[in-house]
């Protein structure tokens, strides 16, 4: 029998770069992903912010060995890894489940976050209807059945199907075929049961949700949620598919730094 890992927060690798000296961006990746996600974002936004990305829990450089996992987990990882470096105030950047991280710690430590950026991610994954079931049910079959390594091929071919975009897409499948199977596995399943239900109206922070044409969910469904928000808008970027980080970085960094610089 493995031994159970009862350190909870855990320690997690990170990234720190640009002026120390102003607001301070917490980007946050996405599901059986690195900080790599950001490899466009990172040197644009440091020239004016200081920048901080971790691997969350699980993923990356990050402790994988015998874990728990679950959006709270992440959050708590967040915190411990935000007062290590003296932070008290972020503006968290969450690209898919590193959104739902973004509105866990806006909910839970509202006096941390300055404003926040959702990028094609959703406050209730555990609700999201028949989209969400076959999502469920689909991934939990195909890793089951046909391994993780199959997983990622067919998951960065959906992200990165252009001819143009092979590189996105080797790339993206290397480092998510990297990943322990029981971490990604457990990574999705308890992403799959989390929401924030009626308690996302309470969230005050200004938030900018940033939405693809061609996501897995429709606009439609960034629609609704944004709309239930205090001080939400959406923005869409056309031509774009669930990674529009990596595949619209020009557009989508453009959005967010006009965000933030919005007093």
């Amino acid at each position: 029998m493995p031994k159970e890992v009862n350190r909870e927060p855990i320690s997690l690798d990170y990234s720190d770069t640009g002026n120390n000296n102003t607001r301070v961006l917490l980007l946050l990746h996405g599901l059986g992903s690195t900080k790599q996600d950001w490899e466009f974002q990172i040197p644009a936004f440091s020239k004016e912010y200081r920048v901080v990305v971790p691997d969350l829990r699980g993923h990356g450089n990050s402790f994988q060995e015998n874990l728990n996992y679950g959006v709270d987990l992440m959050v708590k990882d967040v915190i411990k890894l935000l007062s290590e470096l003296g932070l008290n105030k972020v503006i968290p950047i969450g690209f898919s489940m590193g959104g739902a991280v973004a509105f866990q710690l806006a909910y839970s430590y509202p006096d941390l976050v300055d404003k926040m950026v959702i990028v094609n991610s959703g406050p209730d994954f555990n609700a999201m209807g028949k989209l969400g079931e076959e999502l469920l049910d689909t991934r939990t079959t195909f890793l089951k059945t046909k391994g993780l390594k199959a997983l990622a091929k067919e998951i960065a071919y959906n992200m990165f199907p252009e001819p143009q975009q092979e590189s996105l897409k080797n790339d993206f499948e290397i480092r998510c075929a990297a990943n322990d199977f029981d971490a990604y596995y457990q990574s999705f399943v308890t992403l799959m049961n989390w929401g924030l239900g009626d308690k996302l109206r309470d969230i005050e922070a200004e938030t900018l949700v940033v939405a693809s044409d061609m996501d897995y969910s429709p606009v439609s469904f960034k629609e609704e949620y944004t709309g239930r928000m205090q001080n939400a808008q959406l923005k869409v970027i056309e031509n774009s598919r669930h990674g529009l980080v990596l595949d619209q970085p020009s557009a989508f960094n453009k959005i967010v730094l006009d965000f933030l610089k919005d007093e």
